[in-house]
């Protein structure tokens, strides 16, 4: 058993650090984020079929668009374009990868963005 107590995150230091990023760099980190998980859920990595989970990509994309939904008119157009077609690119791809098709309009995150189609 070691004496020394486990290291604890410093959250004074945590916090400056967040209080100097803007909002806009926040939100497009966690949308990134999402769109990344999103892919190796849908099996778009290299190890492809490792890591595929249909149900867990439909959370992460819903997830993506509802927050791409929430803050299109707070980051920009030039931050939210490239997003709208990462998004509309992971939306494509689970459909592809579905074996019972979900009707238009019904796919994750279409609630927010309408139906997709290639």
């Amino acid at each position: 058993m070691s004496d020394t107590p486990p290291e604890t995150p410093d959250f004074d230091a945590m916090t400056r650090d967040i209080a100097e990023v803007p909002a806009v760099e926040v939100i497009v980190t966690v949308a990134v984020n999402l769109m990344s998980a999103a892919a190796v859920k849908l099996g778009l990595t290299e190890e492809g079929e490792k890591h595929k989970d249909l149900d867990e990509a439909r959370k992460l994309v819903h997830a993506l668009a509802g927050l791409l939904d929430a803050s299109a008119t707070e980051i920009s157009s030039f931050h939210a374009a490239p997003l709208r077609d990462g998004l509309k690119s992971l939306q494509l791809a689970f459909r592809e990868a579905s074996v019972v098709a979900d009707e238009p309009g019904r796919g994750p995150g279409e609630k927010y963005t309408g139906p997709v189609f290639g």
